[in-house]
């Protein structure tokens, strides 16, 4: 499986804006993934940090898997000039009515602005290339830096959602409202 997801690899996008170059994540990115994350910078999200990189691997084997069948993206979030590695963005879902974008940003890179401007090349991305009208960006309620990037976006809250952790704001981003 390994060999014929490396072959499809160089079919995978990569995207780019001034600071940051987002590549599909392959298996040399996952000790840096791993590393980054914590029980702090996963408590706005649905899911926990892994215990182990072996309960990790089962995570970003699938994504790799997926990303093959174009089923979702993964980017690994790097800086242009240090190759630094920063978080990981998604393209989730790509097969449903409307499918969705998510981000994490490693804590020591937080305040940069580098979510909205990852942010901004996958959903310009899913716009542009892959002609998708509409995109979901769920959200914890009280992370407002996550929040203001859907919103910078042209997001508009859709509903709000009781999730096991918190309670989700659930925005919409449609092509014709987003900010370029």
């Amino acid at each position: 499986m390994e060999e014929l997801i490396q072959q499809n690899q160089s079919a995978l996008p990569t995207l780019q804006s001034q600071r940051l170059i987002l590549n599909c994540f392959k298996s040399a990115d996952a000790e840096e993934a791993y590393a980054s994350i914590t029980p702090s910078l996963t408590r706005f999200m649905a899911w926990d940090a892994p215990e182990s990189e072996k309960e990790f691997a089962t995570v970003w084997k699938n994504w790799l898997e997926n990303m093959t069948d174009h089923k979702e993206y993964v980017f690994v979030i790097r800086h242009i000039e240090t190759q630094e590695f920063i978080g990981l963005c998604g393209l989730h879902r790509l097969h449903d009515e409307i499918p969705e974008v998510g981000i994490w940003i490693r804590e020591t890179a937080h305040g940069h602005h580098y979510g909205h401007e990852a942010v901004h090349c996958v959903v310009a991305y899913a716009f542009n290339t892959l002609g998708i009208q509409v995109l979901s960006y769920p959200v914890a309620e009280e992370n407002w830096a996550s929040r203001k990037i859907a919103e910078r976006l042209g997001g508009k809250i859709l509903r709000y959602i009781d999730k096991p952790k918190y309670r989700a704001v659930m925005y919409e981003i449609f092509a014709e409202d987003f900010v370029f």
